[in-house]
């Protein structure tokens, strides 16, 4: 039996030992069991690794039969076919304005006015000028008259020798000046009817008329605002000639410009209906290039018909040209095309490096099988290219030679080869030594090791 004070003794040592509710204490034994963790997945891993070493997984997909539809797609927006931006010629205050965006008009219908006083103020000035000068020019003529009356005088005068010689010359020159004068103000007379004609034209503008049938889609100006026409003319409205016959102005790449023509079928979709797919056809190519950021796309324009008036003019569409369609074909993924075997998959298959660099790809060959830019548009033959893949046989490789046509992007014609329905085609390879890892887990594939 313990005495008291061995009793002591045992309390104040167990007082001196941490307790296990310490949060630090509970903080390391959790770092522990993470740590162990860690090194048993790493175990776990390194033992998985070698374990399947050596040993070849083929990923395949199908050959099958159904549709391949080439397709060109591109963004663009939508306008009137035609647009008249309405401005002003003079300039002043707008004293009233007679239609609001979406009111239909008709050619030469009144749509806004500018405030006149000024512009037929400066007309009557004009027509009071006009008036002076030709009173100016009755009195030059008048005197011009009374002049050669003087001048008859003296002709008679000297031939008998009653004046002298220099008096007849004054008279003489006296009516040549008076002949000038006139001329002058018939001069003076021509300028201002055409200031008159000016005047009279400057307050004619200032009544705006709608240039065309249409509907107007914007208005840019208020009663009593001022308009400057002194550098430019402001635009007032603009004015959509016809809603209901419209066009899509497409951005298409310059890789695939190349494949549309004049004439043929294209579809679109709006934001604003998403269910809905619009129908046009290409009206032009216009050869004018757009280079943003070194891209360079070119203008093609799709005619729509727009008799819902369901479409606005600026929606973004997003446009589907078809240029080339085949239905019932044998295809086969793209991914078939682009895969490329490494060196322990061509010895699988009896292949050597050096024959698989030369019986590789052909010349025309296209990225993702693709064909190239070109060969599919509208009333053109179709291109095929020389491709080769690889078929699983009996769970090895076989190289297999054929002829691809159209793609979707996903999928390719299979024009003409020994591939059938149901055959299985390697799209990718996983496993084995490092030499049969594929391009893409050569580069980012998972390490082999972590630690």
């Amino acid at each position: 039996m313990a005495t008291p004070a061995e009793i002591e003794r045992d309390g104040e040592v167990a007082d001196e030992l941490p307790s296990t509710r310490d949060p630090r204490r509970r903080a390391a034994l959790w770092i522990l069991v993470g740590v162990a963790a860690l090194t048993g997945a790493a175990l776990a891993y390194r033992y998985h690794a070698t374990t399947t070493k050596g040993v070849l997984r083929f990923e395949t997909a199908k050959v099958d039969r159904g549709r391949v539809v080439s397709k060109v797609t591109a963004s663009g927006t939508l306008s009137a076919i035609v647009t008249v931006q309405v401005g002003s010629q003079v300039s002043g205050t707008l004293q009233r304005i007679l239609v609001d965006y979406n009111s239909p008009v008709r050619k030469d219908q009144l749509i806004a006015k500018i405030d006149p006083r000024l512009f037929q103020a400066a007309y009557e000035q004009a027509k009071a000028n006009l008036a002076a000068a030709k009173g100016n020019l009755a009195k030059a003529e008048a005197q011009a008259l009374d002049d050669d009356r003087q001048l008859a005088r003296s002709k008679s005068l000297v031939a008998r020798k009653l004046i002298a010689q220099a008096d007849f010359d004054t008279t003489q020159a006296t009516a040549d000046a008076g002949h000038a004068t006139v001329a002058a103000s018939q001069g003076a007379v021509e300028q201002a009817q055409a200031a008159l004609y000016q005047a009279k034209i400057n307050l004619a503008y200032t009544d705006i008329f709608s240039p065309t049938d249409g509907v107007v889609i914007s208005r840019n100006v208020d009663v009593g605002q001022t308009v400057a026409a002194s550098l430019q003319a402001p635009t007032l409205f603009v004015i959509a000639q016809d809603l209901r016959k419209m066009q899509v102005d497409t951005s298409v790449a310059e890789a695939d410009i190349g494949r549309l023509t004049d004439g043929m079928p294209a579809t679109f979709t709006v934001d604003a209906y998403p269910g809905e797919t619009f129908r046009g056809k290409v009206r032009q190519i216009r050869n004018a290039a757009q280079t943003v950021q070194n891209v360079v796309t070119y203008d093609a324009v799709i005619d729509v018909d727009n008799e819902g008036l369901k479409l606005k003019p600026g929606m973004t569409a997003n446009a589907t040209f078809v240029v080339a369609e085949k239905a019932d074909v044998l295809r086969l993924p793209n991914a078939a095309l682009r895969f490329r075997p490494s060196a322990e998959v061509l010895a699988l298959a009896g292949l050597s490096a050096t024959r698989s660099s030369r019986g590789g790809a052909r010349g025309g060959e296209a990225r993702d099988g693709a064909p190239p830019a070109g060969g599919h548009g509208a009333g053109a033959a179709p291109v095929t290219t020389t491709r080769r893949v690889f078929v699983l046989a009996q769970g090895k490789p076989r190289p297999v030679v054929l002829k691809a046509g159209i793609s979707d992007g996903s999928l390719t014609e299979i024009v003409e080869g020994p591939l059938g329905e149901g055959d299985q085609v390697i799209v990718d390879v996983t496993g084995g030594g490092p030499a049969a890892a594929s391009p893409a887990q050569a580069q980012g594939g998972l390490p082999r090791r972590m630690f």
